[in-house]
């Protein structure tokens, strides 16, 4: 009765987790030259920042929620984020496909910008994906999972209260964009399976693509 009265007020995902990574983010996309921004470099990291600061604002303090104002705020974050680094991508693949460049330590800087970026933003989507969200995920005992992790699978690692969180879908992120396959966390669902083919093609594009280039270009 004890564990279930503790699990029942316990928050939810802790939001800092998400700002942090998304703090990372941005910088990262102050850090590239303006040639691979919208715009100005310092155009949507600005508004991510605001989308970002107002996440505080539009997400319940309740374990259990479920509020339009913070979904639109998230998927509008996430959405900017995910269109930038892609602009990026097709910005760098465009000029080493049409020109000569010789610039290597900027490039290889870039495709480790953009891979790094890249990582975080799947992260989002996952965690945000996963279950319906923080809120939904905390509403029932069992709900439709598109991922399956080890403490979900395992009797001998699963805790009742256990949920989740933001570090759990950075892991798995982390371990897609690097192998370019899940590793221990298993994708159930058609959505979460298509989500983590395109981040391994965005990131065998950035390494094969980007990075391979610009060491030829150091050569």
């Amino acid at each position: 009765m004890t564990t279930f009265l503790k699990n029942k007020h316990r928050p939810h995902d802790p939001v800092w987790h998400v700002q942090v990574a998304m703090v990372v983010a941005i910088g990262l996309q102050l850090l590239l030259p303006d040639k691979f921004a919208v715009g100005t470099r310092y155009v949507l990291p600005a508004v991510e920042a605001l989308l970002l600061w107002a996440l505080s604002f539009t997400t319940p303090r309740e374990r259990i929620f479920k509020s339009l104002a913070r979904r639109v705020n998230v998927l509008l974050l996430i959405g900017i984020t995910s269109a930038a680094n892609a602009y990026a991508l097709g910005r760098v693949a465009n000029l080493l496909l049409q020109t000569h460049i010789s610039n290597g330590r900027e490039l290889i800087l870039t495709s480790i910008n953009i891979f790094l970026t890249n990582i975080i933003i799947f992260a989002l989507w996952y965690w945000e994906m996963d279950g319906g969200g923080p809120g939904e995920r905390h509403k029932l005992e069992r709900y439709e999972l598109d991922f399956a992790f080890p403490q979900q699978q395992n009797n001998e690692l699963h805790h009742p209260g256990w949920r989740p969180t933001f570090v759990d879908y950075l892991y798995t992120s982390s371990t897609n964009a690097m192998t370019f396959g899940p590793a221990d966390t298993v994708p159930l669902t058609r959505r979460a399976k298509m989500l983590m083919v395109l981040q391994s093609t965005i990131s065998l594009i950035t390494v094969a693509l980007v990075a391979a280039r610009a060491v030829g270009i150091l050569n």
